[in-house]
């Protein structure tokens, strides 16, 4: 840039403003002959203050969206002076951000995920939760002109004052721009100063660059001979897609907060040690960092291997902790606790660094111990708790762990069901006697069999529950996260196949609710994914495969269901499979079990929903196939679109992912997972002795996908240890 001479640009790499404190017990520090803002003045309300580690560093950043900043890479690279490389995912140390600060008020958050660029000094940084009450900055969609006026942000140094707690600014003259930079002056002693470096630059309102580089003439700490207020700004008005992606992708499981997709894997029935059945969970690490198992025989995992634990047979991921890395939550719903056999429990195992176990220690959910209602509670033979597993998080971010115990008694009610709403440092029951949760606790409903969510609602169902005299039809109770009078979530609906909106017809044997799936999403004319569609399997539902034509027993069917933001429903339509009179794949016959699992999935959930985003995968794990029984199948549909028009049938040997030929027993769908990347499809019972989890590429997995290779993860192979006897059982 013109401003500055070609002798001085070393001196000025040098001082990549990445705004060490090393020599400061106070947080990040502001521009040298800038101007305070008022606690009044939210004009630059979206920058926020960045503390790095025990107050290691201090930078500045600007809010882009509700979960994400900008702010410089030399923030967080090891040595900014020698190279702005930074890794992608979490942070190395502990980050801290306030949004909106005035005086001492603001929206503090955790920075959880760092997004690095590769050709300039920016990165996007993941908040922990979003900030709802501040208005983003507004990018920029083309560089200004040489000779611009432009307006630049900090919480750095001033002059006098090594750590201000406000936001000051001063304005800067643009002398130069190149492709990824453009070269600034200070006007009237203005300078960004260390802990300024990644705060916004603004041109006529909107975002045109982040504070970089700066010879900091005038900042306190800076040799007094040097006065040039001249510096870097980082451009960012042509990261606008860059950003939108990034923000608006989903998250990966990442147990060690590499940026890289891992997998865990359930085999509830492995040998351990000595003790059968006792149960496994292995761990592939991405990136070819190696693989993991996780028994109860390791110390850090509460408990001990047993037989018949079934350790590892109901898995969920979520960030429980909100420090960046993918925290696993499993069940041992055979598991004995004290005098209660199969009375079963639930861990949360944190990951950290180096993958599961090395984040803090695990949290563990028994009946009769901790607080709340688990704590209340008493751990009875055949509870089984943790038989079914979902967690999340609501639209505020907050996470959440679902927990069903289908054997619950209530009183004198064998199996009634309940389920667990664990939230926070504590947790609520949640049952068919609590208050407003509709039908009447009965002995054998077993609710609590499935468990969905999502940043909406929750539903929970109960398979075993008779409508109207008829045994085992089931039914599902819908809630939302906001918590009522008791702590409880709210009841939203109750719904069976007996209501009205439904008009299917409840009957004996159905088992509606057997399995559940729920996705947000946004619909038309919403700012944000307020709706959800809550997918309902009911796998004994016996159908015609024509008109007149005698029912199917078993055949198997799926309701979909649209929720609203206000909690009002309705029905959609049913998912089954074809006829000789439409276009949907597969042919309904008896013993299918069409709808025994589902896993829906949306893949652009800030957009608009549509048919090519809201998907969801039916398990069909009763579909005899080439002369052979149950050798099982999976079907794949969209939420929104026709069925028959967006289907797809996926069953062993057809060239989509899945080797080998059907083969007897093997009941592929049994275990199903459905992420924007891929389709998870376990095969715990064969045709491979120990079980298998072959991975399918998202296009593989809906019509029109251009088919890539899968891959398959076994025992004995890849590295894995070659025992396993229900391998691909569950898998996240």
């Amino acid at each position: 840039m013109s401003s500055i001479r070609r002798p001085r640009l070393a001196a000025l790499g040098a001082v990549l403003a990445a705004g060490s404190l090393a020599l400061s017990t106070a947080p990040a520090v502001a521009i040298t002959g800038g101007t305070p803002v008022a606690g009044s003045d939210t004009t630059h309300a979206y920058t926020a203050q960045i503390t790095i580690g025990a107050h290691d560093r201090g930078c500045s950043a600007v809010l882009v969206d509700a979960e994400w900043l900008l702010t410089a890479a030399s923030c967080f690279a090891e040595n900014p002076a020698a190279s702005l490389a930074v890794p992608a995912g979490a942070p190395a140390k502990p980050t801290t951000a306030v949004i909106g600060l005035s005086g001492t008020q603001g929206a503090e958050r955790r920075v959880v995920e760092i997004v690095p660029r590769t050709d300039r000094d920016v990165v996007l940084a993941r908040l922990s939760r979003p900030v709802t009450n501040v208005t983003p900055a507004q990018l920029a969609t083309a560089a200004p002109a040489a000779g611009a006026e432009l307006t630049f942000a900090g919480y750095g140094r001033t002059k006098t004052v090594w750590a201000p707690l406000e936001l000051h600014t001063g304005t800067y003259t643009l002398d130069s721009t190149a492709a990824t930079s453009a070269g600034v002056t200070g006007q009237n002693g203005a300078a960004a100063c260390m802990g300024d470096t990644g705060g916004p630059v603004v041109s006529g309102g909107k975002l045109v660059g982040l504070n970089s580089q700066s010879f900091q003439g005038g900042c306190l700490g800076t040799d007094e001979t040097q006065t040039s207020t001249a510096g870097v700004i980082a451009r960012v008005d042509d990261l606008a897609s860059w950003i939108k992606a990034k923000a608006g992708g989903t998250r990966i499981v990442d147990f060690n907060g590499d940026a890289i997709e891992d997998i865990a894997v359930g085999d509830p029935m492995a040998t351990v040690g000595a003790e059968t059945t006792a149960g496994l969970v292995r761990v592939v690490h991405g990136g070819g960092k190696g693989n993991a198992e996780i028994t109860q025989d390791l110390d850090w995992v509460p408990g001990g291997a047993e037989a018949g634990d079934h350790f590892g047979n109901h898995l969920a991921t979520v960030d429980y902790n909100e420090d960046g890395y993918t925290d696993l939550v499993v069940s041992a719903s055979e598991e004995n606790v004290g005098n209660g056999v199969d009375a079963g429990f639930v861990d949360i195992l944190f990951g950290g660094k180096n993958g599961l176990g090395s984040g803090p220690a695990a949290r563990h959910f028994e009946q009769g111990s901790g607080n709340g209602s688990i704590g209340a509670s008493t751990p009875e033979t055949g509870d089984r708790m943790g038989a079914a597993l979902d967690a999340g998080t609501t639209a505020e971010g907050k996470p959440w762990i679902l927990i069903g115990a289908p054997g619950e008694a209530l009183g004198s009610l064998a199996k009634a069901g309940a389920a667990f709403y664990v939230h926070g440092d504590t947790n609520v029951s949640i049952n068919q006697d609590t208050a407003d949760v509709p039908g009447a606790a009965e002995a054998n409903d077993a609710f609590g069999t499935s468990v969905t969510g999502d940043a909406n609602f929750i539903a929970i169902g109960a398979p075993g529950d008779a409508i109207g005299g008829d045994a085992n039809a089931g039914n599902l109770a819908v809630l939302s996260h906001r918590l009522n009078a008791d702590g409880r979530p709210s009841v939203v609906a109750g719904m069976d196949q007996d209501n009205e909106k439904i008009n299917a017809g409840a009957e004996a044997g159905d088992k509606f609710g057997q399995a559940l799936s729920m996705v947000a999403y946004r619909p038309s004319g919403a700012a944000t994914a307020t709706d959800s569609i809550l997918a309902i399997g009911a796998p004994g539902e016996a159908l015609a495969a024509e008109t007149g034509a005698a029912q199917q027993a078993g055949a198997g069917n799926v309701i979909l269901v649209h929720l609203k933001a206000d909690g009002a429903w309705d029905y959609l339509h049913a998912l089954n499979q074809g006829s000789a009179t439409d276009d949907r794949s597969g042919t309904i016959e008896a013993g299918d079990y069409t709808g025994s699992s589902l896993s829906a999935v949306n893949t652009a959930p800030r957009e608009v929903g549509s048919a090519a985003t809201l998907k969801i995968a039916v398990g069909t794990p009763g579909e005899d196939l080439a002369g052979v029984t149950d050798a099982g199948a999976i079907h794949t549909f969209s939420l929104m679109g026709s069925a028959g028009a967006n289907d797809l049938w996926i069953e062993a040997g057809d060239g989509d992912g899945i080797p080998g030929s059907p083969g007897a027993g093997n009941k592929l769908g049994t275990s199903i997972h459905f992420t924007p990347r891929n389709l998870y499809a376990g095969m715990p019972y064969g045709p491979a002795a120990t079980g298998a989890l072959h991975v399918l590429p998202f296009p593989n997995a809906v019509p029109g996908g251009t088919s890539m290779p899968a891959t398959t993860y076994q025992p004995g192979k890849g590295g894995l240890p070659a025992n396993g006897d229900y391998f691909g059982y569950s898998a996240r």
